[in-house]
């Protein structure tokens, strides 16, 4: 595996079932610097797995400057609905970290069961960061089945529940056909489960998946997970330490932003 730590999309000889597999070609209007984001997520990694090794630099979250490889254009991509099913954390966070992730993707099982709830228990907890999800199915019909399955379980309020029981330990290998969705519906506690069926094969779903398909391919995602922390690119199931400093640098340089100002008011 490659030192990003992620699942790159598969190549496969035979054309995608699917269309919504292939990367939008209708003009995403983000921004020319998007080219530039693309060359950090797909070629460059951000480089995380070397940061691990390094010391932090806490000057490149000063109040003159953002932290290295930050992309103003690419921190709009944050929603910020306070009525987001697939986001936790408060729409008013300093900092939100955009995770683009496959279900059947073991790299985003490890960052899942491993990383993200200390994440969450260290900054989601404290109102300092918000979490949203984008569906990037990359590994066909079942992906695609499973992404549905999460934002139908998400319109019932239990996403995060689903979340946790379709990365489980094992939880993949038993696959993710129709029936095997259900199960997991119920084990997060969806309570209409024939309501969910009808949501996750419903046009709503499809769109909501394929939406964030689009953002993810025009960014140049090419791996899953692939992540972006307040506008700054971070590919791979990186170790918490790489999280936590670019969760921290960006808090950082936000609260700096804020305290500007105000100090030039008073």
């Amino acid at each position: 595996m490659s030192k990003s730590q992620g699942t790159p999309a598969p190549k496969s000889k035979s054309k995608p079932s699917q269309k919504s597999r292939k990367p939008s070609r209708k003009p995403f209007v983000i921004g020319a610097v998007v080219v530039a984001a693309a060359a950090v997520l797909g070629v460059a990694s951000y480089r995380a797995s070397d940061s691990g090794s390094q010391k932090k630099n806490d000057a490149s979250a000063t109040a003159a400057e953002a932290p290295e490889g930050t992309f103003p254009e690419l921190e709009k991509l944050a929603r910020r609905d306070a009525k987001d099913p697939l986001a936790q954390g408060r729409a008013d966070a300093p900092v939100v970290m955009i995770e683009y992730a496959d279900f059947k993707c073991s790299y985003c099982g490890k960052f899942a069961r491993d990383t993200e709830p200390e994440l969450v228990k260290k900054y989601v907890q404290d109102g300092t960061l918000r979490v949203e999800w984008r569906n990037m199915p990359i590994f066909g019909a079942q992906s695609e089945a499973a992404a549905r399955a999460a934002w139908a379980a998400g319109q019932q309020g239990r996403f995060w529940q689903f979340h946790a029981a379709a990365y489980a330990k094992g939880s993949k290998e038993k696959g993710f056909g129709a029936d095997r969705l259900r199960e997991l519906a119920k084990e997060a506690g969806v309570a209409d489960l024939d309501r969910f069926a009808r949501d996750a094969d419903s046009d709503a779903a499809k769109a909501s998946v394929k939406k964030d398909q689009d953002e993810a391919y025009a960014l140049g995602a090419s791996s899953t997970p692939s992540f972006v922390i307040n506008g700054r690119p971070l590919a791979g199931a990186q170790p918490m330490d790489t999280f936590a400093q670019a969760i921290d640098e960006a808090a950082k340089y936000k609260a700096a932003q804020t305290a500007g100002p105000k100090a030039a008011g008073k």
